[in-house]
């Protein structure tokens, strides 16, 4: 995987990351710290990447055992250290899960096997955060 960032001094501390696969990414520091507020904190990308690496797990674990899911949103809640490196030191996510006659023990077993074996992300960030979840089940 590679990543290539770029700073854009003209937006004050803006960022743009080009990705290995193609794709842009702009970031923003906040006003405080000289951005603009033109795009997401580097750390709120970090924080939605791994939203999106534990429910694409959830949906596709979901999938895989012919379960009828038709929706999947990740709340994902956390809080930083107050002193550098500020680290995130606790990270809730709440899933919602929409599908028809979805059963809570397979929804259960996919948010689990998310968060202990297949998340690299939630892996990582695990290593200075307490990570919880919880989830819902919503009928279709």
């Amino acid at each position: 995987m590679e990543c290539t960032i770029n700073w854009l001094p003209t937006s004050g501390m803006a960022f743009s990351a080009e990705t290995g696969s193609g794709h842009l990414i702009t970031m923003d520091g906040a006003p405080d710290g000289g951005g603009r507020n033109l795009a997401p904190r580097p750390m709120e990308t970090v924080l939605a990447g791994t939203g999106a690496c534990t429910a694409y797990d959830v949906v596709l674990i979901l999938q895989r055992g012919r379960h009828d899911v038709r929706g999947c949103r990740v709340k994902v809640e956390a809080d930083r250290a107050e002193v550098d490196p500020k680290v995130f030191t606790r990270i809730h996510m709440h899933f919602i899960v929409t599908g028809h006659d979805l059963p809570e023990a397979a929804v259960d077993r996919a948010v689990r096997l998310s968060h202990e074996k297949y998340c690299s992300a939630s892996a990582m960030l695990g290593k200075t955060a307490a990570m919880t979840t919880s989830f819902e089940i919503v009928a279709a």
